[in-house]
């Protein structure tokens, strides 16, 4: 069977409103455009539509990251700053055109056009949404000129279309100016005139997602993700074949897949299911997507570039009654809620009708909603850009006018999504339970009988995920619901990628013979260590490492790093004091101490040490302004926003106990007058586990705008938290481009020295736990592996459902036969070192390996249950 049969087979199993229609929408993402080895797998596709009789209309966005610079960009053009930026854009471009053999004039044009719109908005030092809209679909002009100049250039019939010339905005005089540029909506009717305008055309078509054209001429954005409905419209108006949306990943699965590996794909979905999971933060898949194609009844098909032989997710009119059943977990942060009392309301006519005016007023679009006889409750979605800072102030000041008023920021959304959920709560009660210990603000379910949602602390959102897909996953078997898990899809056999190998694999054999020694062990590898820490050496705007040894202190570990002129940061005394027992001539200055809410002896005792100290609350300087007379310190900012991996690890925002936040620095600077202390260096850290070089610019243009309230600052400390690749087909951290972010920090801060303070990054892919098997069971659809390390040897995937891969070592050139459960011997239930992993048969003595265990392993390690945990080895 060739290529074009196979195509047609597995598309058109599934029935169109349209089956003689010659166009086939295809949609391509961001990272699908981003480099020349997709852009020929990209052709391939459109070869084989067209050798199957289709025409194909390929839609795509901007270049992965673009879109964010270009956001970037402008908030810096209105400071008259942005020419690194505009600088990085072209390179990136210019970059791909040279990868893909293009003549980079097809789009000098466009850059052109986009710095003569910079310079204005440097001009007036703001940015209308005209202009706002016109710069940000410069992106999406560019990446289509390089890919469609790529397929002319191998000989296919291509012809570029502006996409401003195909899709007209719908006025809406309900809303703000501001959402009828940044997320406007489009008419999708048939349209017989534009059927025969691209019938004419000898050819296929390539096209912009994201941008439309507004009645009066002017460019307009379809929202952030809006590529999905710039297709979805198109497949409408042509009245498409149908609808292929083509990214990174091959469709929805049970919970987003780069957070839980175990995440099953979803084969099929109706419209309406596919609605839910989109709306409740599915991320696959733009809301606004699903209802053009809806309506037409034209199925979409999720694909993933470049790994065809996955499948993916289709989503049609479903004629098969499903049984009640959950088949998603989701979770969308950054909602508000706002409680609104009254016993007034209680039987009052227009109460409701009055409230929800104000909201449409200010342009607030309300999410879920709760009532009872004097109260409601309402969620705002502030993640889309739209609201106005202001906006939500100015409503919450009205509102206070009619009933009393709570606001509660910082919310997360976890949403249950299935058929028939209300004839399953009897089941649910598990889940229930999950919630005993959290606050539930608002809880709702919905009338479609759909979904389930639970609104709490953002802090919660991502434990709660965990657990809660946790006890769905037993009921998720494989079969016309449920698909293979990403773990599975990410583990196949590649016919053509070669993954260098972890160095484990390498040592394979020595890590056997270490494991007849010990039940369980740490062992560590002093060349991964040493690796990194050239990485870290070869980054020229970094003036100075600093070891943050909490991942692990380990005395030989801190021997080899010090060899390597790296520092060392401590929060603890016991820190201090073992960097001093283990390399005692060491400069004091050296080492830099950031204690957080610690006794007043451990800064009295650090000074008299010679270390840096570090301030991170007012408390101390205040109440003790004795002990920093005369002392040199840094000063921990909490910039406001954290990130990482997890809430327990981001360590910024409201939510975090650590640094002084930015509207204490007032009274901060009078403090360290008063006290006689200089400050010298200003500290941020955001979170761990981070792998957007763009964290540590942000955080160092924040610090470097506070310098002129600090002028003798001298140094500015960046943070940690430089993540490692923990999950299948994660990207490690772009060390060159993190060189360049804090270039940028470097060039406005050029009088300062730059640190940062890695630990994960420099020893966390260092290190494996050996552990033996000892008992195996199965428990209907589960089957265990019992081992000797329990969670007293490595807490962090029962604390923080943090994922470790893990491997049979002495079966690991067998092929995985299944799906194991990987638990402890401590009495709890959480004990778990990893759920539904894909291992082959495995029997009583075998040895596994946990990856990624050299980091928060055994220094956070226990005896919980009188229990020794593992020991640790250097090689």
């Amino acid at each position: 069977m060739n290529k074009a049969v196979e195509v047609r087979h597995e598309f058109e199993s599934f029935d169109s409103p349209n089956p003689k229609s010659p166009y086939v929408v295809m949609k391509f993402g961001g990272r699908s455009v981003a480099s020349s080895d997709k852009w020929r797998a990209i052709a391939q596709l459109i070869e084989e539509r067209i050798e199957s009789g289709l025409i194909p209309v390929v839609v795509h966005s901007a270049l992965a990251g673009v879109s964010n610079t270009l956001e970037q960009l402008v908030d810096e053009a209105v400071t008259n700053g942005s020419s690194a930026l505009l600088k990085k854009i072209h390179t990136i471009h210019a970059e791909l055109a040279k990868e893909l053999e293009v003549d980079i004039s097809c789009i000098e044009e466009y850059l052109q056009t986009l710095h003569e719109l910079v310079d204005s908005v440097r001009l007036v030092g703001e940015v209308s949404p005209n202009i706002y809209a016109r710069i940000m679909a410069t992106g999406e002009l560019l990446a289509t000129n390089l890919g469609a100049s790529y397929l002319k250039n191998i000989g296919l019939k291509v012809h570029w279309k502006d996409a401003r010339n195909l899709l007209v905005s719908v006025y809406r005089a309900d809303v703000q100016e501001r959402v009828n540029f940044l997320s406007a909506s489009c008419d999708f009717e048939a349209s017989p005139q534009l059927q025969n305008e691209l019938s004419e055309i000898d050819g296929f078509i390539v096209t912009q997602g994201f941008i439309a054209t507004n009645p009066n001429g002017d460019t307009v954005l379809l929202g952030r993700g809006g590529s999905d409905t710039s297709a979805a419209y198109l497949a409408a108006k042509l009245q498409a074949r149908r609808l292929e949306i083509w990214t990174d990943v091959p469709g929805f699965f049970s919970a987003d897949p780069k957070a839980i590996p175990t995440a099953r794909l979803l084969h099929e979905l109706d419209y309406s299911e596919a609605q839910e999971i989109a709306s409740a933060g599915g991320g696959i898949l733009h809301p606004r997507s699903i209802s053009p194609v809806r309506k037409s009844g034209i199925p979409l098909f999720l694909r993933c570039t470049g790994h065809v032989e996955w499948g993916g997710t289709t989503v049609h009119h479903s004629k098969r009654e499903d049984s009640p059943q959950v088949k998603a977990v989701s979770q969308r942060s950054g909602l508000t809620l706002i409680s609104m009392e009254s016993m007034d309301m209680w039987h009052q006519v227009g109460f409701l009708a009055e409230v929800f005016s104000l909201f449409r007023t200010h342009g607030l679009s309300v999410d879920l909603i709760s009532t009872s006889e004097s109260n409601v409750t309402v969620s705002i979605d502030k993640n889309n850009g739209l609201v106005e800072s202001s906006a939500l102030d100015d409503v919450v000041k009205e509102l206070e006018q009619l009933c009393k008023v709570d606001v509660i920021q910082e919310c997360t959304a976890i949403t249950l999504v299935g058929q028939r959920i209300r004839t399953i709560l009897h089941e649910l009660v598990p889940i229930f339970e999950t919630f005993e210990e959290h606050k539930v603000h608002l809880l709702t379910q919905a009338a479609n009988d759909l979904n389930l949602t639970f609104v709490v602390g953002a802090e919660h959102g991502y434990s709660l995920l965990q657990k809660l897909h946790g006890h769905l996953v037993r009921n998720f078997k494989e079969g016309m619901v449920f698909g293979a898990t990403w773990e599975q899809l990410c583990n196949a056999p590649k016919e053509t990628i070669a993954i260098p190998s972890p160095w484990w694999f390498r040592k394979r054999d020595k890590l056997l013979k270490l494991s007849e020694q010990y039940s369980s062990v740490y062992v560590y590898n002093s060349e991964s260590i040493q690796e990194s820490l050239e990485a870290l050496q070869e980054l020229k705007a970094v003036d100075s490492v600093f070891y943050a040894m909490k991942a692990n202190s380990n005395v030989e570990i801190l021997s080899l790093i010090h060899d390597t002129n790296t520092n060392f940061e401590c929060v603890s005394p016991g820190e201090i004091k073992r960097v001093l027992e283990v390399i005692p001539a060491i400069d004091r200055k050296r080492i830099l101490f950031t204690p957080n809410f610690s006794h007043k002896s451990e800064y009295i005792w650090a000074f008299e040490q010679g270390v840096w100290v570090t301030l991170d609350n007012l408390h101390p300087i205040r109440e003790w302004p004795e002990v920093f007379a005369g002392q040199d310190i840094f000063v921990r900012i909490d910039t406001g926003e954290g990130r990482g991996h997890h809430e327990h690890v981001r360590t910024a925002g409201s939510l975090s106990k650590f640094g002084i936040p930015l509207f204490e620095l007032d009274e901060l600077t009078v403090l360290t007058s008063a006290a006689g202390a200089k400050v010298v260096g200003l500290h941020a850290h955001t979170g761990s586990g981070v792998l957007n070089p763009e964290n540590w610019k942000n955080t160092g243009m924040q610090l470097a705008r506070l310098i002129e309230a600090f002028p003798q600052v001298e140094y500015l400390d960046v943070g940690g938290g430089l993540g490692i690749p923990e999950k299948p087909n994660q990207q490690p951290l772009d060390m060159n481009a993190l060189n360049e972010a804090l270039s940028d920090v470097k060039n406005i801060a050029s009088n300062v020295k730059i640190w940062i303070e890695p630990g994960r990054f420099i020893v966390g892919h260092a290190g494996v736990l050996l552990t033996h098997v000892n008992q195996t069971k199965g428990k209907g659809e589960v089957r265990y592996l019992g081992v000797d390390a329990g969670m007293n040897t490595l807490i962090r995937p029962a604390l923080y459902g943090a994922y470790h891969e893990i491997v049979n070592l002495t079966r690991l050139e067998e092929k995985s036969s299944g799906l194991f459960t990987i638990v402890g011997p401590i009495c709890e239930t959480g004990d778990r070192l990893g759920s539904d992993r894909m291992l082959p048969e495995t029997e009583e003595g075998d040895v596994l390996l946990v990856a990624n265990a050299g980091a928060y392993g055994y220094v956070m390690s226990s005896q919980y249950n009188l229990r020794e945990p593992a020991p640790e080895v250097l090689i």
